[in-house]
């Protein structure tokens, strides 16, 4: 019995407020999944730069000449934004598959968070409130993002264990239900060369989408792939760099529910969740149907 929510913004006006609003909606989504969560946040583009997003158990340690250290492994200057946990490198776009390749090297307890343009993702163990107040998530502006709170049924409570997942460049997915065929489908993955990190079934259904989006599907026809390829109960929200899309099994028996104003497209796993986003009481407002893909792109 997860929590998700989603936030697309039509309005430009509204992107200061993307923190806020994402963590407000989070949080009254706490009682759904106490054990961890997570906020996938998409912000401002630079061209030629991008982002990879770091975690450590130990940041002191980790972190420290991180910069410096990757500046020799890579050969060029990368900026080090340190928020507890997490740190979010910038660097040029064309060196972050060296950059990687280096942190393996440099910093093997790192683990890789997301990767991409835009992208950021901060996730940890414990509730809502209390991530959101320690990566500062009120604070962050962009154009969508998704988020979960998590009730672990498949695999450890762990920060690994935390959604969203990031299995491609400016990716990432959240999912409330249960997956009966990820083993199977992770050892497919792997046959494809696709690397599946952590035993937890949603980072299995993120590389799928990811494998099928690398061999030229766009994220909607791997969402309907899906539907016929992914067994079990499950709702999906995915975010990619400009779009935002939502899928549920053909049974669709976790709860869903959307609301669409001139403003922004909204989503969560209840109505509560939506009820402060400002104008809701004007908004279109309707469950996903069964085996339907939703998706919104600027």
């Amino acid at each position: 019995m997860c929590g998700i929510v989603g936030l697309f913004l039509k309005d430009k006006a509204l992107e200061p407020r993307l923190g806020e609003m994402l963590t407000d909606m989070l949080i009254t989504m706490s009682d759904r999944g106490p054990d961890s969560a997570g906020i996938a946040v998409y912000g401002d583009e630079a061209e030629g730069r991008a982002k990879l997003t770091v975690q450590a158990a130990d940041p002191d340690q980790t972190f420290a000449n991180l910069a410096d250290d990757l500046k020799s492994a890579i050969g060029t200057d990368v900026a080090v934004r340190v928020i507890e946990t997490h740190a979010v490198l910038d660097l040029p776009e064309d060196k972050v598959g060296a950059a990687r390749a280096a942190l393996k090297d440099l910093r093997p307890e790192a683990r890789v968070m997301s990767a991409g343009e835009v992208i950021e993702i901060y996730k940890e163990v414990g509730l809502p409130g209390d991530v959101a107040k320690r990566f500062e998530i009120p604070k962050l502006t962009g154009t969508h993002g998704i988020g979960h709170t998590r009730m672990a049924t498949e695999s450890a409570v762990t920060t690994l264990g935390a959604h969203p997942f990031s299995t491609g460049s400016d990716q990432c997915l959240v999912h409330n239900g249960s997956l009966s065929n990820h083993n199977s489908l992770r050892r497919k993955l792997a046959r494809e060369g696709v690397h599946v990190e952590t035993q937890n079934d949603t980072e299995v259904a993120a590389a799928y989408l990811t494998w099928k989006m690398q061999n030229g599907s766009t994220l909607g026809e791997a969402l309907e792939s899906g539907i016929d390829d992914l067994d079990g109960f499950y709702t999906f929200v995915v975010g990619t760099k400009d779009g935002f899309g939502v899928v549920r099994d053909p049974i669709a028996c976790k709860p869903a529910v959307m609301a669409e104003t001139d403003q922004y497209v909204a989503f969560g796993s209840e109505y509560r969740a939506l009820v402060s986003l400002p104008g809701i009481e004007d908004a279109k407002v309707w469950e996903p149907e069964p085996a339907t893909v939703y998706f919104w792109n600027h």
